[in-house]
């Protein structure tokens, strides 16, 4: 924190300030522009990709770790600053057979959780490279792939980096692979959760490990986010600490429950956190926990139903057909369309179906349906964007 950050604090502080004065920076969805305590990693990620500062791409790559350990937040930071500060440079890109010296090198950013197809893998790399709007709908993913070659040939390179490869519902190692490996002048970063050995297909040979956070790494975490986005004192140490604890290494689990006592606090009109507000915070996070990213990347009609699902009580979520009744009485959605949704996201561990004692209709056990993610957290980021 710099000298004006901290004059501004205190001047704050001395008024009636909010308790949440940024929400963003202390979300669990939300990435900064310089990770804490993961210094080491950028390094390593630096080494990898130090080859483009010589004019040569660097070779493909997986970068792996579990979850909450701040993959995206790292490689989101590290490509976002080198699209800053190299993108469009006269850096000369070196090819296998040729030297091109008119080109210029891109970094770019994918998110397999709204690009989860060929096409939108494709178009997202091309969005990023052209200035010109790259249709939605209406071309072929062969065409698009066509005009990323194009592209690629006329003197760009570009080295993508694809976030959250391997989900319940986002292409795998392999289909990346497949996709990307064909085009010249491209290189490829995939970023997952398993370990190489674990993967059906064999990655490629440069891996780089991003370990879970150590608890005094998460608890410096935590105090920077909550400098950025509380009032000053908001939260004690001990409460950070007890976060940092229970969160064991999982930065998107710990940040979930800050939010959460924060924004019961803020909603209590408290000008501190209390240990009764990170109790309830924590009780609110599932474990395992589905990414609120996830969540928040799901198409809106899906997440419409889980805004609704969050706010039913037990005995309407008591079976999926009690929650389809409660939910459709609440959206402009048919019963079938409902239905199918949280068939589909319990199949996807948005949500779980839990096995209910009391027999049905026909013998058999109904299914209760549980939110497998933050629900207070989640209420707040979907009513925040709705204008709420």
């Amino acid at each position: 924190m710099d000298l004006t950050e901290r004059i501004r604090r205190r001047r704050e502080s001395s008024g009636d300030t909010p308790l949440v004065r940024d929400y963003d920076a202390i979300s669990p969805v939300s990435h900064v522009p310089d990770p804490t305590g993961r210094g080491p990693i950028l390094e390593r990620l630096l080494d990898y990709l130090d080859p483009v500062f010589d004019g040569d791409l660097p070779p493909d790559a997986y970068v792996w770790g579990p979850a909450g350990a701040g993959k995206s937040a790292v490689v989101t930071a590290l490509f976002d600053h080198l699209s800053a500060q190299v993108t469009g440079s006269s850096t000369v890109i070196h090819t296998a057979t040729r030297a091109d010296t008119g080109g210029d090198l891109a970094f770019v950013a994918v998110d397999a959780r709204t690009a989860d197809s060929p096409f939108g893998l494709y178009r997202a790399v091309l969005d990023a490279l052209v200035d010109e709007r790259v249709p939605t709908r209406g071309v072929g993913t062969d065409r698009l792939r066509d005009r990323l070659a194009r592209e690629l040939a006329g003197g760009r390179a570009v080295v993508v980096a694809v976030d959250h490869v391997g989900e319940p519902t986002t292409p795998d190692l392999a289909t990346v692979a497949d996709h990307l490996s064909p085009l010249a002048r491209l290189s490829w970063v995939a970023v997952g959760r398993p370990e190489p050995a674990a993967l059906d297909a064999s990655p490629p040979p440069e891996r780089i490990e991003i370990p879970a956070y150590r608890r005094h790494a998460l608890a410096d975490v935590l105090t920077s986010r909550a400098s950025a986005g509380l009032a000053d004192r908001a939260i004690e140490h001990e409460g950070v600490r007890r976060i940092a604890d229970w969160a064991d290494g999982d930065a998107h689990d710990a940040l979930a429950v800050l939010f959460g006592a924060a924004d019961r606090a803020a909603a209590a009109d408290r000008a501190r956190v209390h240990a009764a507000d990170i109790t309830a915070a924590i009780d609110d996070v599932p474990r395992p926990s589905c990414a609120l990213g996830r969540v928040v990347a799901l198409p809106d009609n899906r997440q419409r139903v889980c805004r609704v699902l969050v706010d039913l009580d037990d005995d309407e979520r008591a079976s999926v057909d009690a929650a389809t009744d409660a939910i459709t009485a609440r959206v402009d959605l048919s019963p079938g369309t409902v239905k199918r949704f949280l068939y589909e996201l319990a199949e996807t561990g948005v949500v779980e179906r839990v096995r209910s004692d009391a027999a049905g209709d026909h013998g058999r056990p109904p299914s209760r349906v549980e939110p497998r993610f933050p629900t207070a957290v989640f209420r707040r980021l979907y009513d925040r964007r709705d204008g709420d």
